[in-house]
């Protein structure tokens, strides 16, 4: 997970796509860039940290022109310490073309053997976002006649690329001297949408942002007109006028459920669905499934684990008629512990960020309700601080099912022994977090509860379900990944 943001403007784009970063924070920490186009000369930012970190005013007043992107990375392949690894990635034919990437392909392995003896391109990085621009300068290189680049060009480009990738991938790149290009792969698993607004410095001329989340849009005063189609690639030209085609046959639309669960900002819509709303439903799901489970009279108040779980916590209390609490309190100014790297770090900073307030606690059955059990490590240290605060009896809730397979499109959950989850009865887990309880969600309600009232008919499952959409993810490359891929 990443968060990406392009930007076709009238006015200097520097400080709009700073902006933009900031609310797309929480998609990323690692480390951040921004790369500007003036004319045909682009201009780069990028180092490891923070957005706040990263860029000075000195880094803002090289960044020159009317059109860019920015990433912020949060670390899938690749070494999250090497600066190398930082996006925006580069090249510098044909024309130059710079590019960030949202998830993750599944067949590096054939790419970095295909780039190296038959495109005869040299990698200086282990991302796979530094192949997938190789991989779009080999096909567009393929495609151009004539002097002029015409958006036909690059769309039969996008084609060829999308006949070489696997995985999922949402990408914004620019083309020196011609404009931007954005494409989402054939499943849309990760999310991408258009805004545009009206230019205020030219009359009559659209400017146009492409984001991660809506809510990067919004507060950048655009008006969101649409996602990105699974396989569509959008050109927009420097001039402000927009092309769009889609690239590639038998598309399907099926987002990652993750992005409703825990990954997107609760303001957002993504693919027509509204990341609270959604968040809303699950708990209305999950409180039926603990009234099967719980007897009436042995809850007394419902706690969530802030700040993702909170709407999901206020619907259980609201549905089953119980007290709702906030019985810890969150550190806004500690990293969320799902995203850093090496799971020394989460423990430690799990302490640092909730802190309970013992009174909210003392003589109660409490029932905490989470967004969803990954490692365990987290929840584990929760029920401690309840019981330790005076808590009767704890009652653990997950809004998602029991995650027990890799994630292979964009999650840095390469291992299946990281999950608590993984091969143990529900009893077990119960045992090794130290509850009293252990409620998840049902598979079938998670999906429902996100789908429902939107024109999305299946969502990407495969931590709950093992199933992947893609394809071609075989054993083989599972067994790869936990070799190669620490979290």
């Amino acid at each position: 997970m990443c968060g990406i943001v392009g930007i076709v403007s009238t006015e200097p784009v520097n400080q709009q796509i700073y902006d933009a970063l900031l609310t797309l924070q929480h998609r990323g920490q690692d480390a951040t860039g921004i790369v500007t186009m003036d004319d045909t000369t682009f201009h780069g930012s990028k180092t490891r940290g923070q957005v706040r970190e990263a860029f000075r005013t000195r880094d803002m007043r090289s960044l020159l022109g009317t059109v860019g992107l920015g990433h912020v990375r949060y670390t899938t392949r690749g070494d999250a310490a090497n600066e190398r690894e930082v996006q925006p990635f580069y090249v510098n034919a044909p024309y130059g073309i710079t590019l960030v990437h949202n998830g993750n392909l599944t067949n590096v392995r054939e790419l970095a053997d295909d780039l190296f003896h038959i495109d005869r391109r040299h990698m200086n990085s282990t991302s796979d976002t530094e192949m997938l621009v190789n991989v779009l300068a080999t096909e567009l290189q393929s495609v151009i006649s004539g002097i002029e680049l015409e958006p036909e060009q690059i769309f039969a480009a996008v084609r060829k690329t999308h006949e070489r990738l696997e995985g999922s991938y949402a990408v914004v790149s620019l083309i020196a001297g011609y404009g931007l290009l954005a494409f989402r792969d054939p499943y849309g698993i990760r999310p991408l949408i258009i805004g545009r607004r009206d230019s205020i410095r030219v009359p009559g001329r659209t400017e146009w942002m492409i984001a991660s989340e809506s809510v990067a849009l919004e507060t950048s005063g655009f008006t969101v007109v649409r996602d990105v189609e699974p396989g569509e690639a959008i050109f927009i030209a420097e001039n402000g006028e927009l092309f769009a085609r889609s690239c590639a046959d038998h598309a399907r639309l099926v987002p990652c459920a993750f992005e409703y669960i825990y990954l997107a900002r609760p303001d957002s819509i993504m693919n027509g669905i509204s990341v609270y709303a959604a968040r809303l439903r699950l708990g209305e799901r999950l409180a039926d499934t603990i009234a099967r489970q719980v007897p009436a009279g042995d809850i007394d108040v419902v706690m969530p684990v802030p700040d993702t779980a909170r709407p999901v916590a206020i619907q259980v209390a609201r549905r089953l008629g119980i007290d709702y609490r906030e019985g810890f309190y969150k550190n806004f100014y500690v990293g969320r512990t799902f995203i850093m790297p090496g799971q020394a770090h989460r423990r430690q900073s799990v302490r640092q960020k909730l802190n309970p307030m013992p009174t909210e606690f003392a003589g109660r059955n409490v029932l905490i309700v989470e967004d969803s059990i990954v490692r365990g490590t987290t929840s584990t240290q929760i029920i401690e601080l309840a019981r330790a605060s005076g808590a009767n009896s704890v009652t653990f809730a997950s809004a998602a099912p029991p995650l027990r397979h890799p994630n292979v499109y964009g999650i840095n959950l390469p291992t299946p022994e990281e999950f608590v989850a993984h091969n143990r009865t529900v009893e077990e887990i119960t045992k090794d977090l130290g509850a009293d309880r252990l409620i998840y969600q049902e598979i079938d309600d998670l999906e429902a509860a996100i789908i429902e009232d939107s024109d999305v008919k299946e969502l990407e499952l495969s931590c709950f379900t093992g199933d992947y959409v893609t394809g071609k993810v075989s054993d083989d490359y599972l067994s790869w990944v936990r070799e190669t891929q620490l979290s």
